[in-house]
Parts: C-alpha cells; structure tokens; sequence
C-alpha cells in the first residue's frame, strides 16, 4: 500500500471541524435558531481545555455539554470555543479547543460528526490514565439533556488503513 504523504484524514478531520467551528460562530453572532441544540463531547484533559476543578474530578476523562437554552459568552476562534454553562446552579466558564472535541450532535435534525482526537489531544488527555473499553451505543439521547451535562455514548468510527470515515447515516432519519 502507498504511503499517504498528502494525509487525507488529517485534512478531511479539519474540514469536518471547520464546519463545527462555522456553526458555533453563528450561534455566537445569531444565536440558536428554530429547535437546534446541540450536544458536544470532548476529552477534558486534552490540552488547552480549562474546566473547574470540580468539574474536572467528575468528568475525568471526558464530558458532554450541551447548548441549548442556558448558556451565555458564547466566543469563538479559530482553534477553541468558550461558552458559560450553569451545572448544579454554579456558573462556570468551559474552553473547549476544537482539536479536543470527539463529537458533535444536533438531535433536532439528527445530523452528527463524530472526530478522533488529535494527535496531542489524544496523548495528553491518555497520558498516565488506563485503557478504558468505549460505552456501547445508547438508542437514545439521556434523559439528562435537559437539565445539565450529561455523558453520551460515542458512535464507533470506522477505520481502514489509517483513514477516518465519520458515518453519518446513523444520524439520518430512516
């Protein structure tokens, strides 16, 4: 097999997130429009992200935010988002880098990306902690996502030969 000089999946991974990033841009100039919300899932050690310590000793590996009525100071730059989020009635203030994220979903119109990691992302959020196996996929969203941060079970990705496929039938209605 030929070796990928051009690296498809590292240019295929940024686009995806660029069309993350173009979102969250409008929602921060515009705000949501019509029932879109979106649920975000992201490694909290990577580097670059900042959460509380509170925060941080409950989601060790990694959390899930969701944006729908209770957020505010939603900002956006090329390489990170910032939002306020309000968990168990604290205020906090999350930066996410976008190259920490692992999946982003909009359930109103069932459209999702799922993302590996990045290369640093990955090795810093692993660094010193256990080989943990994926939670199976839920059918449906957490009963949760209405009133806090939840954690939802990652869509697996499928590999072949080092290239990223992001299966979005899944998120398709049928």
């Amino acid at each position: 097999m030929a070796t990928d000089h051009i690296r498809y999946d590292v240019l295929a991974r940024e686009a995806l997130r660029g069309v993350l990033r173009q979102v969250l841009t409008d929602v921060a100039q515009h705000g949501l429009p019509g029932e879109h919300h979106f649920f975000i899932t992201f490694l909290s050690r990577a580097d670059g992200v900042k959460l509380s310590p509170r925060l941080l000793a409950q989601y060790p590996e990694e959390m899930t935010v969701i944006l729908q009525h209770q957020f505010w100071d939603l900002v956006v730059t090329e390489d990170r988002f910032e939002v306020g989020l309000s968990f168990g009635g604290i205020p906090e203030r999350l930066v996410v880098p976008f190259s920490s994220i692992k999946s982003f979903f909009d359930p109103s119109v069932q459209f999702g990306l799922q993302f590996e990691a990045s290369d640093g992302a990955a090795e810093t959020a692993d660094a010193g902690a256990p080989e943990i196996a994926p939670p199976a996929p839920s059918p449906a969203l957490p009963a949760a996502a209405e009133s806090g941060p939840a954690e939802i079970a990652a869509d697996e990705s499928v590999k072949s030969e080092g290239a990223e496929v992001v299966r979005l039938d899944r998120f398709r209605k049928k």
